[in-house]
């Protein structure tokens, strides 16, 4: 497998630098940044407000497996703590999808590791940012791929408009 979609976030301490640590991180795996956005927290619990981005990255030797443990260390070199779910974070890397070379999506549901990310279609702070480095992406929802356009359409219109862009910019 070569190619992935992150989705990275921020909502403790220096929000910028900590998602420029994980492109950083990554190095030259990345292929395409996309903005830096602003949200309000997702998921129902009081705290600050989020930056978001999606990275596109390429690594011919990374499968979704590879992928996952590299967010995961990308999350502990941010010194991130697992102490509530869709609690404050230093820094959050989420595997949202995986490709095959010939641009075949990844399915996966084994109990480490579920692609597409399960809940993707249901948050504009990944979609929004993931059309903007990838105006054609496709995600698979249920037994079917679609168009990322579509899947955002779909979205409350509070909850997209809530996704701003901010003039911060991740350096690759």
């Amino acid at each position: 497998m070569t190619r992935a979609v992150l989705s990275i976030g921020s909502n403790l301490g220096d929000r910028l630098a900590l998602l420029q640590s994980a492109v950083d991180g990554l190095g030259c795996a990345v292929r395409a940044a996309s903005g830096v956005y602003e949200t309000q927290a997702w998921g129902g619990v009081e705290q600050g407000p989020f930056l978001n981005a999606v990275l596109i990255v390429d690594d011919p030797a990374a499968d979704g497996h590879g992928w996952l443990r590299r967010a995961h260390e990308l999350e502990q070199a941010a010194e991130r703590v697992r102490a509530q779910r869709w609690g404050p974070r230093t820094l959050d890397v989420d595997v949202i999808s995986c490709h095959d070379p010939d641009g075949t999506e990844v399915l996966s549901h084994d109990d480490e590791l579920t692609l597409p990310h399960p809940r993707a279609q249901l948050r504009a702070f990944v979609l929004v940012p993931w059309l903007s480095v990838d105006p054609e992406a496709r995600l698979t929802v249920g037994d079917r791929p679609r168009a990322v356009t579509e899947l955002l359409d779909e979205l409350d219109p509070a909850e997209r408009a809530g996704v701003s862009l901010t003039d911060l910019v991740l350096q690759l």
